[in-house]
């Protein structure tokens, strides 16, 4: 500490909204703030003081160079990267970014859903040659929504979902009633929810258990019409067995905003199988996203700084 101060690193490119925000929970005077841009290197002297960190990633091996770490603040709400990490010890304290894509996220799902399920696209290209022709969409009311992973977001979705009349089914680890749910199953019980929907929603985070969970044989427990939607991380899916899913009518086909590898590779046989829609990482993006981040952020801050529990702290036993 400088001061009696901690020491923070705000390791970002943006890093004035975060400093916004520390100045408006009056928080800049009781720490040491240090920024640096992504592509910088902190120098030894820096890290050998700092008590936390904010940041998207860092290299393999540098937190071990910083003895006094306490905490990390995560941008993202997936910290599975995190936790695999060697260098995280036990006593450094995970935060995410969980909770800051309540809006937005939900709503790309359901603009996925209607990209499905209405026309619009077929007609901008009828637009495109001066094409008139008359298309029937169809209906997302009475069809099915399945969610493998009914968290903050699936909540969120279920209570959207339901004002458009889809019936909302799905897996949480912890059994229980969810508003706008009408049937909760334990994850031994994923093939069950798979039979019964159009549409199957991954909003799984990435565990030892649900590494790869998407492959033939849960594929093949899906209907031939049903569509996977993915908006969780791109290891849920073994791609290969997607793709023959969706080649040879296993499935109708899969909306994906998430991949193994980012950006995903031009050589990528997604591209190009018909059926299957990619989207750039989008799910989650706002134009106020930064500053949603900042606002947890600074209110972590002052937890820090007195004691308290710090807000939405990755669970290491369960992998989130």
């Amino acid at each position: 500490m400088s001061n009696g101060r901690p020491t923070i690193l705000l390791w970002i490119n943006e890093a004035d909204v975060y400093k916004a925000a520390l100045a408006k929970a009056e928080l800049s005077d009781r720490v040491e703030l240090h920024t640096l841009r992504t592509d910088e290197n902190p120098e030894t002297a820096l890290l050998a003081v700092c008590d936390a960190v904010l940041a998207w990633r860092a290299a393999p091996g540098l937190l071990d160079r910083m003895p006094r770490l306490r905490w990390i603040q995560a941008m993202t709400a997936a910290v599975d990267d995190w936790l695999a990490r060697d260098d995280l010890r036990s006593e450094v304290t995970l935060t995410c970014a969980r909770g800051v894509h309540r809006v937005q996220m939900p709503e790309n799902i359901l603009a996925a859903l209607f990209h499905l399920s209405k026309p619009f696209v077929a007609c901008a290209f009828d637009q495109r040659e001066r094409r008139w022709t008359r298309r029937v969409s169809e209906p997302l009311a009475g069809k099915t929504l399945g969610i493998l992973g009914l968290g903050t977001i699936g909540a969120e979705v279920a209570r959207k979902a339901a004002a458009l009349e889809l019936t909302v089914i799905g897996t949480r680890r912890a059994v229980g009633p969810v508003a706008h749910v009408a049937h909760v199953y334990g994850p031994k019980a994923t093939d069950e929810v798979l039979a019964a929907s159009d549409f199957v929603l991954l909003l799984l985070p990435v565990t030892a258990e649900t590494r790869g969970i998407m492959n033939e044989q849960r594929l093949r427990a899906m209907r031939r019409s049903t569509y996977l939607l993915n908006f969780a991380r791109g290891a849920l899916v073994v791609d290969d067995d997607l793709v023959a899913a969706v080649k040879s009518g296993t499935i109708a086909g899969a909306v994906l905003d998430v991949y193994r590898t980012e950006p995903l590779p031009p050589d990528h046989p997604f591209w190009t199988t018909p059926g299957i829609t990619v989207l750039p990482h989008i799910g989650g993006l706002h134009p106020a996203r930064d500053e949603l981040v900042a606002e947890l952020f600074a209110e972590n801050v002052g937890r820090f700084l007195t004691g308290q529990p710090l807000r939405a702290v990755a669970d290491r036993a369960l992998g989130y």
